[in-house]
């Protein structure tokens, strides 16, 4: 900041003493003389504050763009037009009078040059000599010449501490071919990337895409590696990318999520700020894989407050601080507890007055639960019934509850604890002010515990890579869009609703497996080998979104759709809660598995 002020006090200096010579042709009257230093301080007087205002002292020397010229150029009018006025107003020139007004217009024009100079000096020296200090570095090609790309290859020729030489751009749209962006060409189509690569001995692409279709991705990346390459960087989807600016560490590899990725959602952000701003927001399950990306989602569109509860103290912490470094404005608070504990869960909505409850805490393991079906109603069941029913007490606007699409025609303990949930919030709308809802869906990817983490660990070992059948699927979402679409959900439900997302197309475990060792630079059964160990307990091959009476009904979103389901008793869901805690806290072996079978009619345990 000293080092600009000085730079700017020399720049006014030089301006105004400049424009007074380029008026008298070299030679400055004597009567004009003893103002010029009056003027030059007065011109600092404006500038200096208005420059600091408009925080030209507050910014990255190598970052430096359009914003700041912009910001230079309002500045420095503001400034000469309070020094105009404060001359037309003096006793030594009394409107302008035998003023040389033609210096004021000069001396604007040169302060302004001369302050911008300042500040892109270091990105055009880089700019002009950064491609000599790049040796060693690997040659790039950048893909996609949009605005991303444009950042990318801004960070590179302005930072000296990085890997890439940048060549070219690659992109589809042919308005672009030839262009150049700060100095490199956009150079031809992705179906030309192969022959690029050749041609100008590529070592390393980097796809910057954020808003691209996975299929747009996948063939990028299968061009890529069918040139030989395996260094491959990936920019983040759009919506991981805070205010939209994208820098070198943002850069990725790319991750079988990129591969899987669907198509890109739509979001009424309208319809989830007003479900969610200056609202007290309660998540439950905060420390794990829904709940945690849950937070960060929420804290994005400005809650009045937000509740953090889980059981795992050292999740909750972690959480917590991600949360204040990414939002020092929010106001949080986090809070360790167990969900089936009455007491302590009544205390939580009397002292802080929940608006909007996001239901995510739940056993989730489908095998561990199946040895251990008591603590899986315990938590799954009796615990969304305290939380439902302290929500229904104080009035709460709405209770949105994560279901699973393994609730469908349950064959595991644990898809029939996530229906009976479902009942439960059916049942509790009918009876109160808040509208309780349900939002379905099927694996996230990389959660903890899930398929993707435990492939990526088999891998690392040197396999081998356990499958559980060649025919198993399954559907897969990204954290961040499950969590979208249920804050989405959430905001347009009524009440009574188990909402559906559409979940795509589902995916082979088989051809997961294979694409996850390939992406770690080996190929499948030649260097690390696939084992087929059969289906665990509990275990479908195929997982339905839908029951074979239930239909689906569309709503504004097309990604989300509503379940066409029978109504659930409140009297009955009662009774089966009464019976389901007798089983849990009695000594008979099974009696568990007994009740949810009376209770849920598709739920078929295995033998």
């Amino acid at each position: 900041m000293l080092f600009f002020i000085a730079a700017d006090m020399v720049s006014i200096t030089l301006s105004i003493w400049l424009a007074f010579l380029i008026r008298f042709d070299g030679h400055i009257p004597p009567q004009y003389l003893v103002f010029v230093p009056r003027i030059i301080l007065l011109a600092m007087l404006f500038c200096i504050p208005v420059f600091y205002f408009q925080k030209l002292y507050s910014f990255s020397w190598s970052y430096v763009s359009a914003n700041e010229v912009i910001s230079i150029f309002l500045a420095t009018t503001m400034s000469f037009a309070f020094l105009s006025i404060t001359i037309f107003a003096s006793d030594y020139f009394p409107h302008f009078l035998n003023f040389p007004r033609s210096t004021i217009f000069t001396s604007y024009l040169l302060v302004l040059a001369g302050c911008a100079a300042a500040r892109f000096s270091k990105r055009i020296y880089f700019q002009m000599v950064g491609f000599g200090g790049l040796a060693g570095k690997d040659r790039t090609l950048i893909v996609g010449a949009g605005d991303t790309g444009e950042q990318i290859l801004r960070n590179i020729l302005s930072s000296k501490n990085n890997t890439y030489f940048p060549i070219g751009f690659i992109d589809d749209n042919p308005m672009k071919k030839g262009v150049a962006i700060h100095g490199c060409r956009v150079l031809g189509t992705m179906a030309q990337m192969p022959y690029i690569i050749e041609e100008h001995q590529i070592k390393q692409v980097i796809i910057a895409l954020p808003s691209a279709g996975s299929k747009t991705i996948r063939n990028a990346i299968e061009l890529a590696r069918a040139a030989g390459l395996r260094k491959i960087k990936i920019a983040p989807q759009l919506n991981e990318i805070i205010r939209g600016q994208i820098s070198l560490k943002n850069l990725k590899d790319v991750e079988v999520e990129d591969l899987l990725g669907r198509s890109e959602i739509t979001l009424d952000k309208k319809q989830i700020e007003s479900f969610i701003k200056n609202k007290t927001v309660l998540i439950t399950g905060a420390a794990g894989s829904i709940g945690s990306e849950l937070s960060r989602q929420v804290a994005r569109f400005k809650p009045a407050l937000l509740l953090c509860l889980d059981q795992d103290e050292t999740g909750i912490f972690s959480i917590a601080k991600e949360l204040k470094n990414k939002f020092p404005e929010l106001k949080l608070v986090s809070l360790v507890g167990d969900i089936t504990d009455v007491a302590n869960v009544e205390a939580v909505f009397k002292e802080y007055g929940p608006q909007i409850v996001f239901h995510a805490a739940a056993y989730k393991h489908v095998p561990l639960m199946e040895l251990q079906p008591k603590e899986a109603v315990k938590n799954n069941v009796l615990g969304t019934q305290v939380l439902a029913g302290a929500a229904a007490i104080n009035r709460v606007e709405k209770f949105v509850f994560i279901s699973t699409d393994k609730a469908v025609n349950p064959t595991s303990v644990m898809g029939a604890t996530k229906r009976m949930c479902e009942m439960i919030c059916q049942a509790y709308n009918q009876k109160n002010v808040t509208k309780f809802v349900s939002v379905r869906f099927g694996n996230v990817l990389d959660s903890r515990g899930s398929v993707i983490p435990i492939f990526r660990e088999q891998i690392k070992r040197g396999g081998p890579v356990e499958v559980t059948h060649p025919d198993m699927k399954r559907y897969f979402m990204l954290t961040s869009e499950a969590c979208l679409l249920v804050m989405q959900a959430g905001a347009m439900g009524a009440g009574g609703e188990v909402f559906v997302l559409d979940m795509g197309s589902p995916v082979k475990i088989l051809d997961l497996a294979r694409e996850m060792i390939r992406l770690s630079g080996f190929e499948p059964d030649k260097d690390i080998a696939i084992v087929f160990i059969g289906l665990r307990p509990g275990e479908k091959l195929f997982e339905e979104i839908l029951t074979a009476e239930e239909g689906t009904a569309a709503t504004h979103n097309n990604k989300i759709f509503t379940a066409k389901m029978a109504a659930s008793d409140f009297s009955e869901v009662e009774n089966a809660i009464t019976a389901l805690k007798a089983a849990v806290y009695s000594n008979e072996k099974g009696a568990v598995v007994e009740v949810l079978k009376n209770i849920i009619p598709y739920y078929r345990p295995q033998a």
